[in-house]
């Protein structure tokens, strides 16, 4: 059987992009779902000092080897300030220390959420534009909007919003 694994570029314990990851993944049939929590790699602040001192964490190659060994990867990031968080810009920042083709050309359906209107569009946007240079196959993409409004009891509740997603859940499916 396949496997994904789905995660959040959020390190908050009740992150609404960690409820988008798992709910999508429940979207994939016949696979097998892993999904990670930013909290359980915690890394020190990337700098090029501290690489050549200390080397790059173990826990960063941990996190790697997840992508690697993976079928496919759902990943929906949170938006802090216009861009993807600290939080996973600096796993990413560890990661392609180590491969700079870190996503393996694994095929990606990637996402974001956010409280607000826009739905941390920004944030996807420029992270869809970066991983193509990283070995990023992004098969799929979705942003929900008004993450209050439009989520509720572990699901989207808007009709045409779950249908979108449920369409790149699909192309994902196809891609593995």
């Amino acid at each position: 059987m396949k496997k994904i694994v789905a995660f959040a570029g959020s390190n908050s314990k009740t992150s609404i992009n960690k409820q988008l990851a798992v709910y999508a993944s429940s979207l994939v049939s016949e696979v097998d779902v892993e999904v990670l929590d930013l909290n359980d790699y915690n890394l020190p602040l990337y700098g090029m000092d501290l690489e050549n001192e200390s080397g790059i964490p173990k826990k960063a190659h941990d996190f790697l080897d997840k992508i690697k060994s993976t079928d496919g990867i759902i990943l929906s990031l949170a938006e802090h300030n216009g861009t993807y968080a600290t939080v996973f810009k600096n796993l990413f920042d560890w990661m392609s220390r180590i491969d700079n083709k870190l996503w393996s050309d694994k095929p990606m359906l990637l996402m974001s959420t956010s409280p607000g209107a826009r739905g941390g569009i920004t944030g996807l946007n420029i992270a869809a534009d970066r991983f193509q240079y990283m070995g990023g196959n992004i098969v799929g993409k979705f942003s929900l909007p008004s993450f209050g409004a439009n989520f509720s009891d572990g699901k989207i509740t808007d009709e045409v919003l779950n249908s979108e997603l449920l369409e790149e859940a699909k192309q994902l499916k196809n891609s593995i």
